[in-house]
């Protein structure tokens, strides 16, 4: 098997037009016709993860997060970005990123993955891409059901648990159950209008800033539960595809944490 192999499937499940403009998703180094020996898969693709790929003998990593966003005017070594990169390619090792492509697919996405954590039912997509479309698999966000009305203050908890977040900010609770539910994975500020729209209880996303909680407007209860926390189970839905496919290689999950927010 190739790393071009191994892309191929990928984009089989989500495309790489299906990315958004500002977005690099694809290969980012190395070749495509190497052999693969294991592949590693990563929410991002860091010095640390490339130090992981050498020790587990893994000469593809697949990561969620593109590491090359804009263009390199050098690669010296004194940017995070160039060192994962020197060592990256000093060691024969393909960096492939599947990025706001798989935000964009029901079926095996990072969204869909997050519902499934949750235990929702009833998941469809939050804001289709085609509105009016047959195809109403592809968009951003999904939406879904609990299977039944649960305490605000419960499901809180409950999604602390299920995500295991080590805290959840959120606007405040204005209804004393809730049932259905919208999310994204990452930065999902742009959807909080269509959840309150599509009727939901709760949006669950991240990177929300001090005024943007204000938007919630007393209609729904925003929980904001941080970028790498809401897209870490990403990591095994990689990696459970990945050798679900293909059996002649390993495939790793990164044990390397690459959050860059530290609590206390």
């Amino acid at each position: 098997m190739k790393v071009q192999d191994v892309i191929q499937y990928l984009e089989e499940i989500a495309p790489l037009a299906l990315q958004e403009s500002y977005d690099n998703a694809g290969l980012q180094c190395g070749d495509p016709t190497w052999n693969v020996t294991a592949v590693l898969a990563c929410l991002d693709s860091t010095e640390v993860v490339v130090d992981e790929a050498i020790m587990k003998g893994c000469n593809l990593i697949v990561a969620h997060h593109p590491i090359i966003f804009g263009g390199l005017k050098s690669i010296t070594g004194h940017h995070y970005v160039e060192r994962a990169l020197i060592k990256a390619i000093k060691n024969d090792i393909a960096i492939y990123a599947i990025h706001t492509n798989l935000d964009n697919v029901l079926y095996h996405g990072v969204n869909e993955r997050i519902a499934q954590q949750l235990t929702l039912q009833d998941v469809e997509i939050l804001s289709p891409k085609m509105e009016g479309a047959n195809d109403t698999s592809i968009g951003s966000g999904v939406m879904g059901m609990l299977s039944d009305d649960m305490a605000t203050s419960d499901f809180l908890d409950y999604l602390k648990e299920k995500m295991a977040l080590p805290i959840v900010r959120h606007t405040k609770i204005i209804k004393e159950s809730v049932r259905k539910i919208g999310l994204c994975g990452g930065s999902g500020r742009f959807l909080l209008e269509t959840a309150m729209h599509q009727g939901c209880d709760v949006f669950i996303s991240a990177d929300f800033k001090y005024h943007e909680f204000f938007e919630a407007n007393d209609q729904i209860l925003v929980a904001d539960i941080g970028h790498f926390e809401s897209e870490r189970f990403t990591i095994d839905l990689l990696q459970s595809l990945i050798q679900g496919k293909f059996s002649k290689f390993a495939a790793y999950c990164a044990n390397a944490t690459t959050n860059p927010i530290n609590y206390i």
